[in-house]
């Protein structure tokens, strides 16, 4: 793959407005990098920060065509961005990841596919587009979990179902459309691997952590991760190798199960990762800089971790009382050596909304899990 150095004070475009994309924006500011970001809410975080934001819709020809043009390179934050925006704009201005490997993530279905013709570990699944593809999906596979097979994330889109009757009722739930049913695997544990690959595919991996959900949404990382040391060796090598297999430029999040000692790909995010998050504060480069690095053809940092850590998010719900909205004790929260409070900027806080998120970082391992959860009791979030 042939190499381009972009170098700063360049223009640099982000689809998307969220954290990530704000995050991304911090990273390139500091490199010397301007960077417009495309985002229809005018209200983004990243839109905000950003040298120039236009509030337009992702396929919108207008602004599209005047982010290829402003723009020497062009990334995103959001694996929903329309594949077909991406490939739009790579006809005119460098776009990492690439439209290809996008199309691969932001579908339930081809990304499983992918893994099994690539020989990467993954569970069973059968394609569902119709009530009949339910009565022939194979009986080993329930009690199982029914996925929408695009759009849905942090839990949304997706039901568990015991049995074929269960699947039908929660098939028309979810409105008729195209789904996947995976079987429901038994867990030891999740992990996660956070890397970058560069455009002369070179790969740095982060560690690996270990995470704990909460209605489907990630509640806690922990790094390093508890597994044993062949697991995560073995997660940080499957990763690279299906980045290698997307040929993929960027920043990329792999999330695995860990099933009767097993490891099994769950999804793949073609993005910094909220379980990388941790890299802001532990890690000598972070996940956003190590995308900027990539999407300008510069070397890619020291991934190693100098500290231990772990991240906790902070969701909308914190904010409330019962009906009543509140302000979090940050105070209290701050005074826990070693923490360090990340607010993304969002102006209106509700139930499962991202408001932020908090690491712990420290020398002793144990004594950070500690003071993490210590830190939850504070701030009245439940255990973890």
């Amino acid at each position: 793959m042939k190499k381009s150095f972009i170098p700063a004070p360049a223009v640099l475009g982000m689809l998307g407005g969220g954290q990530l994309g704000r995050y991304f924006v911090m990273a390139a500011h500091e490199l010397g990098y301007q960077v417009w970001v495309l985002d229809p809410d005018e209200d983004s975080p990243a839109g905000r920060i950003a040298d120039r934001h236009l509030c337009a819709d992702y396929d919108d020809a207008v602004a599209l065509a005047e982010l290829a043009a402003g723009c020497a390179a062009v990334t995103t934050e959001f694996e929903n961005v329309p594949a077909e925006t991406l490939a739009i704009l790579a006809e005119q201005v460098p776009v990492y990841p690439s439209a290809a490997a996008v199309s691969v993530c932001q579908d339930r279905i081809a990304e499983k596919t992918f893994l099994k013709m690539n020989g990467l570990p993954h569970g069973p699944f059968f394609e569902i587009n119709t009530l009949a593809d339910i009565q022939a999906a194979p009986a080993h596979l329930f009690p199982a979990i029914l996925k929408a097979a695009r759009l849905g994330y942090d839990g949304k889109g997706q039901a568990v179902v015991d049995d074929r009757a269960a699947a039908e009722v929660s098939w028309h739930e979810l409105g008729s459309v195209r789904c996947i049913l995976e079987a429901k695997l038994p867990l030891d544990y999740e992990i996660s691997v956070v890397l970058a690959r560069g455009q002369d595919g070179k790969v740095k991996a982060f560690p690996s952590a270990e995470n704990r959900h909460r209605n489907g949404i990630l509640d806690v990382s922990v790094v390093p991760a508890w597994g044993s040391a062949c697991v995560t060796d073995n997660a940080c090598d499957v990763a690279e190798k299906l980045a290698g297999c997307l040929d993929y430029v960027g920043t990329l999040g792999v999330e695995f199960f860990v099933s009767r000692g097993e490891l099994v790909v769950n999804e793949m995010a073609p993005r910094p990762h909220n379980s990388g998050h941790y890299t802001i504060d532990a890690c000598a480069t972070n996940q956003f800089q190590q995308q900027v690095r990539a999407l300008c053809g510069l070397p890619l940092g020291d991934s190693h971790a100098h500290s231990a850590a772990v991240m906790v998010n902070l969701l909308g719900d914190l904010w409330f009382d019962g009906c009543k909205q509140r302000e979090p004790d940050w105070c209290a929260l701050l005074a826990i050596p070693g923490v360090c409070l990340h607010l993304y900027g969002k102006q209106a806080p509700r139930a499962g909304r991202k408001m932020g998120h908090f690491t712990v970082v420290g020398g002793d391992a144990q004594q950070v899990y500690e003071r993490a959860m210590q830190a939850r009791k504070i701030l009245g979030l439940p255990d973890a």
